[in-house]
């Protein structure tokens, strides 16, 4: 399995990959949302997305859009991973096409709980 993790701070996307591979996942990284989509067309589809939601270029609402919005990564399994508490915030990520959101800071074991809810672990 190949997971995205998409989030401008780099020490960020260090630990969720970390936390991944420990998982078994292969990681691609990127930055912001608009490097993530490119990413996908470079290294292939994605069986997961990891999405910040407050980034340069393009945000995560976006990203997820537009992923949700490609045929090929319309089915991939998106988590929004963001600091954001504002429930509007959450409602907005679900609608947009997430299918679970991750409040930083968080742990292994809440991440593993969270792919577990949306069947990747």
């Amino acid at each position: 399995m190949r997971a995205l993790i998409v989030d401008d701070s780099r020490s960020i996307r260090s630990y969720v990959r970390q936390l991944l591979e420990k998982q078994g996942l292969e990681c691609i990284e990127a930055e912001d949302g608009q490097r993530a989509l490119t990413a996908m067309q470079q290294c292939g589809s994605c069986d997961l997305a990891l999405v910040d939601v407050n980034m340069p270029v393009m945000d995560g609402l976006e990203c997820v859009k537009a992923m949700r919005g490609n045929p090929e990564t319309k089915s991939m399994k998106i988590m929004m991973v963001t600091s954001e508490a504002d429930h509007a915030l959450i409602e907005a990520a679900l609608e947009a096409g997430a299918d679970e959101y991750l409040m930083k800071p968080f742990d292994a074991a809440a991440l593993l709980c969270k792919l577990q809810m949306i069947g990747i672990a």
